[in-house]
């Protein structure tokens, strides 16, 4: 730890509770998000960055997404980073998983990205990472306390621009080794992945369909969130009109994919998973593989058959990375389109690189895509359902719910509480847990048939009525 600084800056400054999250700081511009943040953040993080290393000099790397607000935020940012005394490595525009490689390759102590992810495009924030782990949770609150107490370091920091796109796109293309050439629809979603998937479909063999690459944080075309199936439409036609090998699809800053096989069909991330599986344990034989409380039955018990060891952990990008330090598992992923690849790359979660890895698959196999998949077990399920909520109220419904449900549990259903709720019996399950990052309650069921799914869901909506809320299940 460095010395309490004599000189340190008393210039305190109080976030707004509401945009310290557990993963990131996010907010809404103009509203309770904006420079004077930014600048108050560069202050905090520098000199968290530099008090937890003990170092009188730190590197901390920074990148910025395509929203309107996120070049002015970059700016800021980087006054206070520089203020703090640390030096700053600038690599512009680009996705969320650009930074996090950049952080890794320079060996700087820490990573700061400006991005709204895959909010509405009046929201922004700030993703921050260090050399050995992301920054979250407890963390976010130190730095805010940090911050609130005008506890800064001093010192003259310096500023380079980098443009890292073409190594990053070389450290992507390390990993390709597919084969025969394959015909792919990409959907970047205008989001701050267009530049280098342009960049990584121009080198890799094949032919490829680049739909709304131009980074617009306008969105005009869809909301770049790829776990939402109105938002593949326009990749769904792309693949079926164009008789494509598959589809991909990224969100707002390129750490979240979505994808479609050759029939037009979504396949949940938790399917890609056991995709990704069988190539890992082949690699890390009776390895552990952590999927999120939301993932199907299918992914848990599918890793068990070939091996591994699977794992059931916390819904939370951060907390997923935490949780492979911990293990040392060379895959993971969630539901909502984070995957992290330990094996042969960082085991940070970045898109691009996924879908370098399923492309060696697809190539790998002696059929399309949907035959990767075609011997899983066939279960019934409703798609990521969210529930509108009061943002105050939010943490205390699931905990009210499960309350309930302890005192009146159904004969042969079992109850864990790792994150929210998630309700199962022989036939299926069912989970309810509170967003970290919007003011709704994410819902999910699967069961072994249409009939035992709908009683899933009626259960669901009795007890989300007992607190007060309702629930509508897409037909």
């Amino acid at each position: 730890m460095l010395p309490q600084n004599k000189n340190a800056m008393q210039e305190a400054y109080e976030f707004a509770p509401i945009i310290l999250r557990e993963y990131d700081i996010r907010g809404q511009i103009g509203k309770n998000l904006g420079p004077e943040d930014a600048y108050a953040l560069g202050l905090a993080f520098g000199t968290f960055v530099r008090r937890r290393g003990g170092k009188e000099k730190v590197t901390i790397c920074v990148g910025y997404d395509g929203r309107h607000s996120s070049p002015e935020l970059s700016e800021s940012l980087i006054k206070g980073l520089m203020k703090s005394g640390s030096d700053v490595k600038m690599i512009g525009l680009g996705p969320t998983p650009m930074l996090y490689f950049t952080v890794k390759d320079l060996h700087a102590e820490a990573g700061v990205m400006i991005t709204g992810s895959h909010n509405p495009s009046d929201y922004n924030g700030f993703k921050m990472t260090l050399q050995d782990g992301p920054v979250f949770g407890a963390l976010i609150q130190e730095i805010g306390a940090l911050a609130a107490a005008g506890d800064f370091e001093r010192g003259d920091g310096t500023l380079e621009r980098l443009d890292v796109k073409d190594r990053y796109v070389a450290r992507l293309l390390q990993d390709f080794t597919g084969g025969r050439p394959l015909k792919v629809a990409w959907d970047a979603g205008n989001g701050a992945a267009g530049e280098i998937l342009k960049k990584l479909t121009d080198q890799l063999p094949g032919e490829h369909i680049v739909l709304f690459d131009e980074i617009d944080g306008d969105f005009p075309n869809h909301h770049p969130d790829p776990t939402v199936d109105k938002n593949l439409i326009d990749l769904q036609r792309a693949v079926t009109e164009n008789g494509c090998d598959l589809g991909i699809a990224f969100d707002g800053d390129g750490d979240r994919i979505g994808v479609i096989d050759e029939k037009g069909t979504v396949l949940r991330c938790d399917i890609l998973m056991t995709i990704y599986a069988r190539e890992v344990l082949r690699n890390h034989s009776g390895a552990a593989i952590i999927g999120d409380v939301k993932c199907s039955q299918v992914m848990f018990d599918e890793i068990a058959r070939l091996g591994g060891q699977p794992i059931m952990w916390k819904t939370g990008h951060s907390l997923i990375k935490d949780k492979i330090a911990e293990t040392g598992a060379p895959l993971a992923g969630e539901l909502s389109g984070h995957i992290f690849f330990a094996d042969k790359y960082y085991g940070f979660d970045d898109a691009l690189y996924c879908a370098v890895r399923l492309l060696n698959d697809v190539c790998e196999s002696d059929g399309a895509l949907s035959s990767l998949t075609k011997d899983l077990p066939v279960l019934f399920n409703t798609p990521e359902i969210r529930i509108e909520v009061d943002g105050d109220e939010k943490f205390q419904i699931v905990p009210r719910i499960i309350e309930n449900l302890k005192n009146n549990l159904p004969a042969g259903m079992a109850l864990d509480d790792i994150d929210g709720v998630r309700i199962s019996n022989n036939h299926g399950w069912w989970l309810l847990r509170p967003s970290n990052t919007q003011d709704v309650l994410v819902c999910r069921a699967e069961a072994d048939s249409e009939e035992h799914l709908e009683r899933l869901k009626q259960m669901i909506l009795q007890e989300v009525e007992k607190v007060g809320y309702s629930i509508d299940f897409p037909a």
